[in-house]
């Protein structure tokens, strides 16, 4: 996966910065703020504006870009990706079994809620296993609709977090 230099994102083109924030998540009112608001004084204080920003997303954001997130234990997404948007994925479930039974359970959880919210599971795959992803999943399985929707936000911002922090190196 490549990086940007911190100092050449903040230099950068309003267009080649759009597209380093875009491949973290697919909500053009963050990318549009986060790239207008350069030069920022540091790495850290990006990441904090990235996360303030992350906070007023609304359902309607967070449900267009789970489109570019493939089911957990699945390569392909609704949309297509980038190379770079491809390589994040591919890294964060990098802890997924890719043997049959596994492959089953996630497939049948991914279904089951899916028909009970409407949209993907989406959670934080990096670092964790095939099991403890499994357990989350069918943990959440017993939400209401207004807690998931609470939690999907939640994850989407911590791997868009994940993503521009692991995009920009200092």
């Amino acid at each position: 996966m490549k990086t940007v230099r911190f100092s050449e994102f903040n230099a950068a083109p309003i267009d080649d910065a759009k597209t380093v924030l875009h491949a973290c998540v697919h909500i053009p009112s963050w990318t549009q703020t986060l790239s207008q608001q350069r030069p920022y004084s540091s790495r850290d204080e990006l990441l904090s504006t990235a996360a303030n920003q992350a906070e007023r997303w609304t359902w309607q954001d967070i449900e267009a870009a789970l489109a570019t997130h493939p089911r957990i234990g699945e390569k392909k997404a609704k949309q297509a990706l980038t190379e770079r948007e491809a390589a994040f994925s591919d890294a964060e479930q990098s802890g997924v079994k890719q043997d049959e039974t596994t492959q089953r359970a996630l497939f049948e959880g991914n279904m089951a809620y899916e028909e009970k919210f409407g949209f993907i599971f989406l959670i934080k795959a990096a670092g964790l296993s095939s099991d403890q992803m499994l357990s989350a999943l069918n943990q959440r399985l017993s939400h209401d609709i207004d807690t998931e929707k609470q939690i999907v936000h939640e994850q989407l911002a911590a791997i868009a977090l994940l993503r521009l922090s692991q995009g920009i190196e200092p």
